[in-house]
């Protein structure tokens, strides 16, 4: 399913001639996981299921990749993977909650998903409900001062059924995090504000099947998972000299040599 995965992000990426192949990658396993591996209950068929886990991508420029689990999933034909960024498709730049089933969040402008997600455990524990809401965050992302405020609100409301996933890539928009704002050593920071905190290789599923288990029957406090990743994974090395390669859609003959890649490895 990771391969799957891959390749769609990689063709629809491509097809469209814009968008965030490398930052998409990275997490692949992370969602993989959640989607594919037992993890979040969720139904394709009854999509504002209200006993649902709520699943949101707060670094929204990685879209393809919620496209991708959404439509192998079963939310949408997987053809329509090919419409991303075209004009009238709900397969927006960024995901829109009002056009896609499936989209918990319309999220893109950084930093405020965990805020919506922290909305949604607290909602669940107002109502009596046992569902569980997933964020995934980008590592730069962490560095706006909305994502420490929901922090520090989730620790006060004890939501021990929120978790947050940062997919520390080690790279931002305009460079590495380690020169842009270092965060490092982002656990312990977590933990500073009350959280039970785990770092992993966020591309080993044992490690995040793991993660996940411990982060469930943990009582009383959220839970965050730093996921150790490398952005565009496991094809950067095919995409030239820079390792960040932001924003850059895959040329045609680039797309070729990271397909035949991805299939063979």
């Amino acid at each position: 399913m990771a391969r799957k995965i891959r390749r769609h992000i990689v063709t629809s990426t491509t097809a469209a001639g814009s968008g965030h192949p490398t930052s998409s990658l990275s997490g692949v396993e992370i969602a993989v996981a959640l989607y594919f591996g037992g993890v979040l209950r969720h139904d394709p068929k009854n999509p504002k299921w209200p006993q649902r886990d709520r699943f949101i991508l707060s670094k929204g420029h990685a879209a393809p990749l919620l496209y991708a689990c959404l439509a192998e999933a079963g939310y949408f034909p997987v053809d329509q993977l090919v419409t991303l960024r075209r004009l009238g498709s709900p397969l927006e730049g960024h995901p829109n909650y009002r056009r896609l089933a499936g989209v918990e969040a319309s999220t893109g402008s950084l930093g405020q998903g965990l805020s919506i997600g922290m909305g949604h455990a607290l909602a669940a524990k107002l109502d009596g409900s046992d569902y569980r809401t997933y964020v995934v965050l980008g590592d730069g992302e962490v560095g706006e001062g909305q994502v420490w405020e929901a922090v520090m609100s989730a620790a006060k409301y004890r939501l021990d059924n929120l978790v947050a996933i940062v997919d520390q890539n080690g790279y931002q928009q305009t460079g590495p995090t380690t020169e842009v704002l270092d965060l490092r050593p982002l656990g312990p920071k977590f933990e500073a504000f009350g959280w039970f905190a785990q770092e992993i290789d966020g591309h080993d599923f044992d490690q995040l099947f793991s993660a996940f288990h411990r982060a469930a029957a943990t009582k009383n406090r959220p839970s965050v998972i730093v996921a150790r990743t490398v952005k565009g994974h496991p094809v950067v090395h095919l995409l030239g000299s820079d390792p960040n390669h932001h924003g850059k859609p895959l040329s045609k003959e680039e797309a070729a040599r990271v397909l035949e890649y991805i299939d063979t490895h």
